[in-house]
């Protein structure tokens, strides 16, 4: 088997990657971090829609093992959580920790630590959940973590509104790009995740996280090394818009696209007010959701198995 070099590794070596994350934290003074564009400095204590200052914040951190196979393999892959999500889901399953302020500030030197706990544990990659608002926090981790000796790779775990000119600074730091697709509509992204021009952003960034990465790679162990690994949350009555998303994937990305229909919507968070998303999914909307992938051309689906709701 050959041994896995993960791509942050070359630029330590050349150098370039200290001049990346300069770049990075100098976009924190008139925030571009994500697509929010607010544009306040985060440098000098000002807040933006993240509520995120200067430090990042964890809710927690660990081996998980409800990944995607590929992601957890048998040892699990190593979460790190960051709170106040740049998104504001109506439907939120982690609002929790998305939309609260739980959690511990953490300098560069902590997050780095952390890495290196996760690596130690035997985790088998680096998975940062919620990331687009603290980039240039990640970045500055994970250099430190690197010259320190890190090798696992980074896992991008993102809802998918992401800055352009964070992604072009992660090229070559990523390995693994895994946004969600969640809207293939604008208004409907607005009425329920609080966002402009969702649709817009999100397939930009998922035309240059594909530039980068490619399709997913998987080795012989059954772990995935580099790529594209997108998720989509089917929502009832068509309200996600599956069928634009699938189409997009096939047509403007790669028909070999690894995708991850999920099937776990509930009705939680502030759903109570949103009668059209105050039940579970049903099991002929997902099937229809997999029709749709198929037709389009995609045959990568996650193979997972899936517990789907049966209404009476």
């Amino acid at each position: 088997m050959a041994t896995f070099e993960p791509a942050y590794r070359r630029l330590l070596e050349s150098g370039e990657f200290e001049r990346r994350v300069s770049q990075a934290y100098q976009h924190l003074s008139i925030c571009d971090v994500c697509a929010w564009e607010c544009p306040v400095d985060r440098r000098a204590g000002r807040l933006g829609v993240c509520r995120t200052g200067l430090r990042a914040k964890l809710s927690s951190y660990g081996a998980h093992l409800g990944e995607e196979d590929p992601l957890r393999g048998w040892r699990g892959s190593g979460t790190i959580f960051f709170t106040r999500c740049n998104l504001r889901c109506q439907y939120c399953q982690n609002h929790d920790i998305s939309q609260t302020d739980v959690g511990d500030e953490v300098e560069p030197e902590g997050l780095a630590a952390i890495m290196l706990e996760l690596q130690a544990a035997g985790c088998h990659n680096i998975n940062f959940v919620s990331p687009s608002h603290v980039v240039p926090q990640i970045m500055a981790g994970v250099y430190i973590a690197a010259q320190a000796g890190l090798r696992l790779p980074l896992v991008y775990n993102t809802g998918g509104y992401d800055s352009l000119a964070m992604l072009h600074l992660l090229d070559g730091v990523i390995d693994i790009y895994m946004p969600d697709m969640k809207y293939g509509d604008a208004q409907i992204a607005r009425q329920y995740s609080k966002i402009r021009n969702y649709p817009q952003v999100n397939q930009a960034a998922l035309r240059e996280m594909h530039r980068q990465v490619g399709d997913l790679q998987i080795d012989e162990r059954g772990v995935a090394q580099r790529g594209l690994l997108v998720r989509h949350l089917v929502l009832p009555n068509g309200l996600a818009g599956t069928a634009q998303i699938v189409g997009f994937l096939a047509e403007e990305i790669s028909p070999h696209t690894y995708l991850n229909l999920m099937d776990q919507y509930r009705p939680d968070y502030r759903v109570h007010l949103i009668p059209e998303l105050n039940r579970r999914l049903t099991s002929q909307e997902y099937a229809q959701a997999v029709e749709m992938a198929h037709a389009a051309g995609l045959h990568r689906l996650d193979e997972r198995n899936h517990f789907i709701w049966f209404p009476r």
